[in-house]
């Protein structure tokens, strides 16, 4: 555009009035606009993805050393993906900080605020040895020694070795209690399950044990972490 000027030489009132309202409009024009990329959002992470709800499971299940023991990689490619640590819809209904026991699914929730849950894939007790109900674990262990029930001694005596007598069997990884134990009593009373490390990954998403829940050892450890004693459970 050509500007106009007066007879000596200035340019014009009218012009400039002119000019200044185009550099307003383009101005505000360029407030409406950036050539920077809008901010995206982060996706909840879908059943399947490789973070697996929240978790990068390489990094979780990894080798480990804990309480002086090297606890050995886990293989979790070999475990059907949903047995996997991650979180989820909370589809128990219960109270944040409840762990809830799903024996027909396999799978132990601790559940979140805000509708979610952390998921985690238990292995379960055969036909016969199984408990439910709601208790409290009353209290936790890192690398506990086993006593094996005056019960399962009766139906299996090359274990009375380990009895209380006879001070249990010692904590390391052949233990079958594993990393952690979490033992649950209900109205005060030891039930003599527990939910408990394990070794056997290879069980998890099965019905094997004599009624206890186990968890893969690294998960027990995250758990045991998570929850303090007296923290309420629901078997069903």
């Amino acid at each position: 555009m050509t500007g106009r000027t007066t007879s000596n030489g200035g340019v014009s009132r009218r012009f400039l009035l002119t000019a200044g309202a185009i550099g307003v409009t383009q101005l505000a024009l360029s407030a409406c606009t950036t050539s920077r990329p809008m901010p995206q959002l982060p996706s909840l992470p879908r059943f399947g993805d490789e973070s697996y709800g929240g978790f990068d499971p390489a990094q979780i299940y990894a080798a480990r050393s804990d309480g002086g023991f090297n606890i050995p990689a886990v293989p979790y490619q070999k475990i059907p993906a949903r047995f996997l640590r991650q979180y989820v819809s909370d589809p128990t209904g219960e109270a944040p900080g409840t762990i809830v026991v799903d024996t027909s699914k396999h799978f132990l929730y601790l559940v979140q605020p805000g509708g979610r849950a952390l998921r985690y894939g238990v292995g379960l007790g055969r036909a016969g040895f199984e408990w439910s109900g709601r208790a409290v674990m009353q209290w936790k262990r890192a690398w506990p020694t086993w006593t094996p029930p005056a019960e399962m001694i009766a139906r299996q005596p090359e274990l009375a070795k380990y009895s209380a007598e006879n001070g249990g069997m010692r904590p390391g990884l052949d233990n079958p209690l594993g990393a952690r134990a979490l033992y649950i009593f209900k109205d005060n009373v030891d039930t003599l399950y527990r939910l408990h490390g394990s070794p056997e990954w290879f069980s998890i998403g099965k019905s094997v044990s004599s009624g206890c829940v186990r968890l893969i050892n690294q998960d027990v450890i995250d758990l045991y972490d998570r929850v303090p004693n007296k923290t309420p459970i629901l078997v069903r």
